[in-house]
């Protein structure tokens, strides 16, 4: 949207509302900076977005709407799917005939009105609107589905209620039924819609109550008649394609639906319990692309180690944690950085959890026998530069994976330890000979994942009690050095001027938390690492090596980004002793 100076300076002197001089100095501050003379107008308080948008309106001859405390309807708000309304500041609020009025943030956005026209296939009207009116209506997806999802389980679990009792035979019937499709359908939509990473649905004595985990943390979403959970059940393991007569046996299958616009896969698992069958959903996002290391929480000296690993054209890299983690996440996104094509990258994935272009990706199937091991073995038959192992579990693999990276390969992939240092009394204890460890290992990032703090938060001093607390848990001084450094804090700071934050609930942002970050200990394999491993040193005795090198431990690495106003010193410590 192009407004030329001359022309916002001419319109906002004649209306009266910035002064010829006061436009003149925000003009020089905006070349300065690279920004635009509105912005550093609005960031100045001489003129409010609402007026901005306005004056930009009129200029334009573009209608101008405020939406702030208009409800719209769901249905008219739904036809522009809530990831592409968040991503473009786009919203649909009217629906009249084959016309559809859009209030945008950016009308010369072509690209998401020429969208809008071929899904919704109306003629689309952009009106210009302001961030107030963008921030309002994207809250009404939530209130919108919330209710039609209310509406919908409540009619379609009626109707089942009518069913009675059922019998093995008519189960395929039932799943394949309007009652058990819609309510299926709606609670996968619901999930997405609300950022979950897991569902699970729990049969109890006298309901089916359905969870959500949202930033690491279960909620409880709903409970639904325990005459619905036949249906319910049934209707997944067709989706999933499992057997609809086995009752006694855990089942694992998968399946991919579209939801708001975008593809979700999902990983099923069904384990028998006193009450019925429990179910527990993963969601994929079958795209990370647009993630950088930066992004998901390296930063520092830690970041400068896992970008000169990646220019390596052999070793091996081993993201560690426990289950959830992001161990997953951190492998992508280091697959992202290396996929150029000048590369071959094949993986061997169990299972695959993201979808990326020009990468090899393949799924093991143990029932066949195509194990992790095994697929490695033709792997590096394909002649691939660079592999990626989803997990390391057994002495096989391992051997392999060190196979691989001494005969000109880089391997990346995953362990489950507690700690990077764990890394390598593990692989030891899986039998891999130290010397052929050190000549191979490259970097073992330990890691977790912690929720993150809305942009509305309390700001706080630590008391003395709290700094000396704070001074037994982790290596204070290690934190504030590595502040320092990367220029966090003043050179001359301490600890009683180190401010910290607490989440503040809003309608917006119910928890004060909002997404999760990665916190990590990045062990680089020096060679006074290399010889306490061929010592047959233990975990700890690394550890404190590789900290007396720079490396800050997932604790210390926690408090640094709580300082930073990215999560709290509580978050941390509750991740880090799960």
């Amino acid at each position: 949207m192009y407004i030329s100076d001359t022309h916002l300076k001419s319109f906002l002197a004649d209306a009266g509302l910035v002064s010829t001089k006061l436009f003149d100095e925000a003009e020089k501050e905006a070349k300065e900076s690279g920004t635009s003379v509105g912005d550093v107008l609005k960031a100045h308080s001489a003129i409010g977005e609402d007026e901005l948008s306005r004056t930009y309106a009129y200029i334009l001859g573009i209608p101008f709407v405020s939406l702030a405390g208009t409800d719209i309807k769901y249905d008219t708000l739904s036809l522009i799917p809530e990831p592409v309304a968040r991503r473009n500041n786009i919203i649909a609020y009217g629906h009249h005939g084959d016309e559809l009025e859009v209030a945008m943030l950016d009308t010369d956005d072509l690209a998401a009105i020429d969208f809008i026209k071929k899904k919704t296939r109306l003629k689309v009207l952009p009106r210009l609107t302001d961030a107030a009116s963008i921030k309002y209506a994207l809250k009404q997806y939530q209130q919108g589905l919330k209710a039609n999802l209310g509406d919908v389980i409540e009619r379609e679990t009626a109707a089942l209620e009518k069913t009675g009792e059922v019998k093995d035979e008519d189960l395929h019937k039932m799943a394949e039924g309007v009652s058990a499709v819609r309510i299926v359908d709606t609670l996968l939509r619901h999930a997405n819609a609300q950022g979950a990473s897991d569902i699970h649905i729990e049969p109890m004595e006298s309901s089916l109550l359905i969870r959500y985990r949202i930033d690491g943390i279960l909620h409880d979403a709903m409970e639904l008649p325990k005459h619905a959970a036949a249906a319910v059940t049934a209707r997944i393991k067709v989706l999933a394609s499992m057997r609809l007569d086995e009752h006694r046996l855990p089942q694992d299958g998968r399946f991919s639906a579209e939801s708001s616009g975008e593809k979700v896969s999902f990983r099923v698992s069904v384990l028998p319990t006193y009450y019925g069958e429990k179910i527990v959903m993963r969601l994929l996002r079958d795209s990370v692309s647009g993630f950088t290391l930066e992004s998901i929480g390296f930063h520092g000296a830690a970041l400068e180690r896992m970008h000169d690993a990646t220019r390596a054209t052999t070793g091996m890299i081993l993201a560690c944690g426990p289950t959830g983690a992001g161990k997953s996440t951190t492998l992508y996104t280091l697959l992202d950085i290396v996929n150029t094509p000048h590369v071959n990258i094949s993986t061997i994935e169990d299972p695959i959890e993201y979808q990326m272009a020009r990468i090899n990706q393949t799924q093991v199937r143990p029932e066949i026998g195509f194990t992790f091991a095994n697929g490695l073995r033709a792997l590096v038959r394909q002649d691939p530069d660079i592999v990626m192992v989803g997990e390391i579990r057994d002495k096989e693999t391992a051997s392999l994976a060190i196979n691989a990276s001494l005969t000109g390969h880089l391997v990346l992939s995953t362990l489950h330890t507690n700690s990077a240092a764990g890394a390598i009394p593990r692989l030891l204890d899986m039998g891999i000979e130290p010397f052929l460890l050190v000549s191979t290992l490259r970097i073992c990032v330990g890691q977790r994942l912690v929720r993150k703090l809305c942009q509305e938060k309390e700001k706080y001093e630590l008391s003395r009690d709290e700094q000396a607390h704070l001074e037994k848990t982790v290596d204070a001084g290690a934190v504030l050095k590595a502040m320092k450094e990367e220029k966090a804090v003043h050179s001359d700071a301490t600890w009683k001027n180190v401010s910290f934050y607490k989440p503040k609930e809003s309608a917006e942002c119910p928890s004060g938390y909002s997404g999760r970050v990665g916190i990590y200990e990045t062990l680089q394999v020096s060679s006074s690492i290399k010889e306490l491993v061929m010592k047959n040193a233990t975990a700890d005795e690394i550890e404190s090596r590789a900290k007396s090198e720079g490396m800050l431990t997932m604790a210390e690495d926690g408090i640094f980004k709580a300082a930073q106003g990215v999560t709290t010193i509580e978050e941390v410590l509750r991740v880090i002793s799960e």
